[in-house]
């Protein structure tokens, strides 16, 4: 594609002023996110030869089994980021609280906060499926100089100044946006560089691809089982496709470039949905509308909810835009038929 001899340096430096607040913040950020990326993905590259897959035989703050590569991730990004000393406070799937950054020249007078899943999709690491790093960027409400508090992570997603992902697949690419469109980045591994690879993405304006675990079919809500039905119909030039990976990132991200709509309604088992709104949900939100999509929890834009804790679950239906409107529409007649 074109653009492939412009790195993710020179696109960050060339495009700085559209970084409303920066004054060499973002472009010293995304350096420590790209060195965490790039050590990440050698040790992900390795898995198998090393004793890094599988778990360790602990929960994290989800309840949910930790494997080694998680904890590898946390402990990569959060290291990197705090030795850089650009962020004043962090939160992590893999940690319960957040944490606040202090230190040299005192980590309480930076200005930005950093939201991360480490490692989304670690449990297909097994099976060499491709994994990913999911990342959003606040500026901190509370005055600059003190410690951070809650209330600097529990911002909605319009709030994003920055958010991104990192792919481990076939090759390693990161995407991000700053609210000025999406551009995608591939690591070229002989020289340690990202280039520009996929600049100006955007979703399709309709789809073919919906994804969901369909294993939990009889525990959906009844208007997503409706909808599913109606893309399993062979109607006219329609049906649809079923493509589900099972990593948020993978699935996101195919999506994204071919057109489709990935989807984790609530069930009967998980009645929040079983994706988190801070480091998940608003940081692909905030993507797939820059990329022209659309995002919500089936009702509600994604990100103009309201936190109310660090791990907060909540439904999500993110892609095409034609394809979301059309779930929101299954969802509503299946509500409004309930009274």
């Amino acid at each position: 594609m074109e653009g492939n001899n412009k790195t993710l340096g020179e696109f960050i430096i060339e495009n700085q002023k559209e970084f409303k607040y920066s004054s060499g913040e973002l472009s010293r950020l995304f350096n420590s996110i790209k060195l965490a990326a790039k050590v990440v993905s050698h040790k992900v590259n390795k898995a198998g030869l090393v004793d890094i897959v599988g778990g360790v035989g602990e929960k994290n703050v989800q309840g949910e089994d930790q494997q080694k590569l998680d904890v590898y991730a946390n402990q990569v990004f959060i290291e990197t980021i705090i030795n850089r000393q650009i962020v004043c406070g962090i939160t992590s799937e893999e940690n319960d609280d957040f944490i606040t950054v202090q230190g040299g020249d005192n980590g309480n007078n930076n200005k930005y906060i950093l939201l991360m899943d480490p490692l989304d999709g670690s449990s297909n690491i097994d099976v060499n499926v491709s994994v990913g790093t999911i990342f959003s960027v606040y500026r901190r409400i509370s005055p600059v100089g003190t410690p951070v508090i809650l209330e600097d992570f529990l911002q909605p997603g319009i709030n994003q100044v920055a958010a991104g992902y990192v792919i481990y697949g076939t090759s390693t690419m990161l995407v991000y946006t700053t609210g000025h469109g999406v551009n995608g980045f591939t690591l070229n591994p002989a020289i340690g560089s990202f280039y520009l690879s996929h600049p100006k993405i955007k979703f399709p304006v309709d789809g073919s691809i919906y994804s969901v675990n369909e294993g939990n079919y009889v525990r959906f809500p009844q208007g997503v089982k409706d909808y599913i039905k109606y893309c399993q119909q062979e109607e006219g030039d329609r049906p649809y496709t079923s493509r589900y990976i099972g990593s948020l990132v993978s699935d996101m991200h195919r999506n994204m470039l071919k057109g489709g709509i990935y989807m984790y309604p609530t069930s009967t088992k998980s009645r929040s949905g079983k994706l988190r709104l801070l480091y998940e949900c608003n940081p692909m939100a905030f993507i797939t509308e820059q990329a022209g999509g659309k995002a919500s929890d089936g009702v509600t834009r994604i990100m103009e909810i309201e936190p109310t804790s660090l791990h907060e679950r909540v439904p999500f239906y993110s892609g095409s835009i034609n394809m979301v409107e059309k779930v929101e529409e299954f969802i509503s007649k299946a509500q409004f038929s309930k009274y």
